[in-house]
């Protein structure tokens, strides 16, 4: 018997439902490319309509996602995209903004709780009468919840206020909306409506919604067919697509209304972190499905408590040379998280002991593997 996984390393490692596998199953295809895969074009039609926006466009990643976005608002060569330098566009994605794109990031320091300072974001706007020397700001990005500050959500009044200085300068907003549908739950403001100020989003469907595979990007309808052009320029142009779709309209259905009780227990998690002396833990700052928290005790590193705890089938993975992220999702029960609490405590006691070996670790854990 194969003993159960307790997989907290990312909201990206679900399986696919039965109800996801039925739905693949079925779905009715044809050739995207050729605009003609109905389940596809329903999909979308679908998710523009939850999002607010006028067309949406299915993408193999949220990397391409925003890849495509950040290429359609910033189409002439010498533009310059401003972005939190904590942002997972800026940290993450292989720089492809600008190795593939030849757009300059522009960087602005991100606060505990994602934010830009508003003063030092337009401070960061190139005036127009510079063009002689300088790049032209063409785009503003932000990132709702924002991964590296701890899955924080950015407040609708906040996002509406950037959409305003974006349009008072004639720039354009575009939002890494990877977990917008957690903050979403989690501010208790409709999606459409945290979105509104935005003329585009990236909505990953494989993170907190469960689906095994692919992201959106929602705009206008001249957006979405330059993105499709994008698209297809990237690789990101597939055929019978439906299949995915299928299963990514089923997460839709089915996990909207569980990402609640991932927070729940996110929160739960956190509490229990607490109550180990060598972990510093804010557990007021859990606001969706991520908890990180700080190793006090040199004797512990984040990559020695992930392998020990590997050894007990709960895998996570370090945040930083200091700190360990633990992400829930709908997979992850109640007592699993009173499992993992369990195993925890014990591998923090074999390790201050020093007697803990580690062999045959398989779950691709390493000191660099940040950022799902």
């Amino acid at each position: 018997m194969v003993a159960k996984v307790v997989d907290l390393r990312s909201d990206t490692v679900t399986k696919p439902s039965d109800a996801m596998r039925a739905a693949m199953a079925a779905a009715d295809v044809d050739d995207d490319v050729l605009g003609a895969d109905p389940t596809a074009r329903r999909f979308e039609a679908e998710m523009a309509a939850l999002m607010g926006k006028e067309a949406a466009l299915f993408v193999p990643s949220g990397t391409m996602a925003n890849l495509v976005s950040v290429l359609v608002h910033c189409d002439v060569r010498g533009s310059e995209v401003i972005l939190g330098d904590a942002s997972h566009i800026h940290v993450y994605e292989n720089s492809g903004i600008s190795t593939i794109g030849g757009v300059h990031p522009k960087t602005v320091a991100n606060n505990p709780d994602g934010t830009m300072d508003v003063d030092k974001i337009i401070a960061a706007i190139r005036h127009r009468g510079g063009a002689l020397l300088y790049l032209t700001t063409r785009l503003i990005c932000l990132e709702n919840t924002h991964a590296n500050c701890g899955g924080k959500c950015l407040s609708v009044e906040y996002t509406d206020k950037i959409g305003e200085i974006a349009k008072s300068h004639g720039l354009k907003l575009h939002i890494d909306g990877a977990r917008i549908f957690n903050a979403s739950v989690a501010l208790g403001v409709p999606v459409d409506r945290l979105v509104k100020a935005a003329d585009s989003v990236s909505v990953c469907l494989s993170k907190g919604l469960g689906a095994p595979v692919g992201s959106v990007i929602v705009g206008s309808k001249a957006f979405i067919d330059k993105a499709k052009i994008f698209r297809k320029t990237l690789g990101g142009g597939m055929r019978q697509i439906g299949v995915l779709c299928a299963a990514a309209s089923v997460a839709v259905r089915d996990t909207l209304g569980k990402l609640a009780d991932d927070h729940r227990k996110a929160k739960a998690l956190a509490e229990g972190l607490k109550n180990i002396k060598q972990f510093s833990v804010d557990s007021a700052s859990v606001e969706t499905n991520m908890v990180f928290f700080d190793i006090m005790d040199p004797r512990i590193s984040p990559d020695r408590l992930c392998q020990a705890l590997e050894q007990r089938n709960v895998l996570a993975m370090p945040a930083s040379s200091k700190s360990v992220r633990f992400v829930l999702h709908y997979q992850i029960s109640d007592s699993d998280v009173q499992y993992a609490l369990t195993c925890v405590e014990k591998a923090v006691e074999e390790l201050l002991k020093g007697g803990t070996k580690f062999e045959h670790l398989t779950n691709g854990t390493t000191k660099h593997s940040y950022g799902h």
